[in-house]
């Protein structure tokens, strides 16, 4: 199964970027499968919150197995750098972009059509209730963070801290499960039967996923100068793994699904905290960077403007989205240039 690695291998030069080519090539196939069970009936918070969080967090949860195999010194660290990294940019520049150059509104107008049947009267009500999904996530992004932040305030983040992150983590998936049951038996609704076939092909992205991200921290690891190196990986693996979360939130704003853009980038935030973030305190202790507090006090601004705009206007505005992207760059500049 690896004789394609060779290959790519055999390339020289050119083999860290056509990884990086299978591993984008991998997470889009989740989009093409994403719009095949959106065609089946499940809406977009749904998506958003079950299913494509662990698609465009897949290359996390698998960074932080691999950087859990490595014995280099400081690897703990470099996860936490990769999870800070990716939901700030997440809840900044992803959302901001978008916020610019789209609409991010969740009550886009509708026509007037006189009397409305009782389809319409549902379909005029799903705006309603996928904002009040979408706060209620965001709330569980500022109880996360918040959850972190104060675990890791003596520095470290061992094992009794990860059990407390897993497990928050998996009280609220099943939450979210049950809330699809109790809304299929609801409105009695099925899964599709194209499911089994969706979840295979995401079995096969997930591979390949895995392989490219495993060559790449290997290669990554074995340079220990210039900017592409080891004291840098963290910050490296964060931005790969966003690419996906980019691709997706451009890809649903230029077709006008805002609130797919907003759960999916506010749900893979949970993949990195809690749940990378806890699963590798359970093998081993995370000592946190120092641009730990600054990251986290970001992702709190950046989610409480959010809920506020999201709350009390039901949309993102272009201004916003500009101050949004230039929090990210502050970031960038106090986490690694300065």
């Amino acid at each position: 199964m690896h004789f394609w690695i060779h290959s790519i291998e055999a390339t020289g030069a050119w083999s860290p970027w056509i990884f990086v080519g299978v591993f984008l090539a991998a997470s889009l196939l989740t989009i093409w499968r994403l719009e095949s069970m959106s065609a089946g009936g499940l809406e977009g918070t749904v998506i958003g919150t079950l299913v494509t969080p662990y698609m465009t967090g897949m290359g996390n949860l698998i960074f932080a197995f691999v950087m859990a195999r490595t014995t280099l010194e400081g690897a703990s660290t470099e996860v936490m750098k990769s999870c800070l990294v990716n939901n700030v940019t997440n809840m900044t520049l992803v959302l901001g972009v978008p916020a610019i150059f789209w609409s991010m509104n969740l009550f886009p107008a509708r026509k007037n059509s006189g009397r409305k049947s009782a389809k319409s009267k549902k379909t005029s009500n799903a705006p309603a209730i996928n904002r009040l999904s979408l706060l209620l996530t965001l709330l569980a992004v500022l109880f996360f963070t918040g959850i972190t932040w104060f675990l890791g305030a003596d520095g470290r983040i061992d094992r009794t801290d990860g059990v407390v992150l897993v497990g928050i983590f998996l009280f609220w998936q099943c939450f979210h499960v049950f809330e699809v049951l109790k809304s299929n038996a609801q409105q009695h609704k099925h899964f599709n039967a194209m499911l089994p076939f969706d979840l295979a092909l995401f079995g096969v992205g997930a591979y390949f996923v895995y392989a490219s991200t495993d060559w790449l921290s290997a290669w990554v690891s074995s340079r220990h100068t210039g900017f592409v190196s080891f004291n840098n990986i963290g910050w490296l693996a964060g931005w790969l793994n966003v690419l996906p979360n980019a691709i997706l939130a451009i890809y649903y704003a230029w077709t006008r699904r805002p609130e797919v853009v907003y759960t999916s980038q506010v749900g893979d935030s949970h993949i990195c905290i809690p749940l990378c973030v806890g699963v590798f305190a359970l093998f081993k202790t995370i000592a946190v960077p120092s641009f730990f507090a600054l990251g986290v006090l970001i992702l709190l601004a950046a989610t409480i403007v959010h809920i506020i705009f999201i709350g009390a206007f039901g949309r993102l505005p272009r201004y916003m989205g500009c101050i949004l992207a230039a929090a990210y760059f502050y970031f960038v500049w106090r986490g690694l240039l300065q």
